[in-house]
């Protein structure tokens, strides 16, 4: 007997080790809590929205968790993230609901990532995309989802400037960071112009 409750309780807590967890319902709890925690701590929330398969979603992240990075991010912002678009195997990730979330917020056309910049009220203050001057958030623009190239750094660095209390010397040392996300220039085979 004793035998039997022992293979029994190691076939269940195997089975628990394989279970995946669901993924937090966007609205509901993701937002929710960034919110919350964004006007307890006088933040702005900086909600990202990725997919396991996207390669710029990785650099996005690897450069905000960057240890001279992170500390600077986080005294500013609230960073969430909302996963969207995964592929039929790993659609389990997604948080629910998140699409609704991205297309309310016009980003469902952007690709990824694609960031947007809130107050603790979820009003949207910018995003990652770029539009012609005068455009409202309303419109669709280019997004620049993970910036590397000069344009696209500058222009992330400029919405960082207008949403935190981050310096010059601070937002130089981003910039610096996000330009290493630039690919590598192809070398042209010797005796090419």
């Amino acid at each position: 007997m004793k035998k039997s409750l022992l293979v029994l309780f190691v076939l269940f807590i195997a089975k628990a080790g394989f279970a995946q967890t669901a993924a937090l319902p966007a609205s509901e709890t993701v937002l929710k809590e960034a919110y919350g925690k964004a006007a307890k701590e006088n933040k702005k929330v900086m909600l990202i929205f990725h997919a396991s398969w996207c390669g710029w979603c990785k650099k996005m992240e690897a450069s905000l968790n960057e240890p001279n990075i992170k500390p600077m991010i986080d005294a500013n912002y609230v960073v969430a993230t909302l996963d969207v678009m995964e592929q039929p195997a790993k659609k389990n990730l997604e948080n629910p609901g998140s699409l609704e979330v991205m297309t309310k917020l016009k980003g469902e056309k952007a690709g990824l990532p694609f960031w947007v910049v809130t107050d603790a009220q979820g009003k949207v203050l910018a995003d990652s995309q770029v539009r012609p001057a005068g455009a409202s958030l309303d419109t669709y623009g280019e997004n620049v989802g993970c910036p590397a190239a000069p344009d696209e750094v500058a222009f992330f660095t400029k919405i960082l400037k207008s949403t935190s209390k981050l310096n010059d010397k601070q937002l130089a040392v981003i910039a610096k960071r996000f330009a290493q996300n630039a690919p590598a220039p192809v070398a042209k085979p010797a005796g090419t112009k």
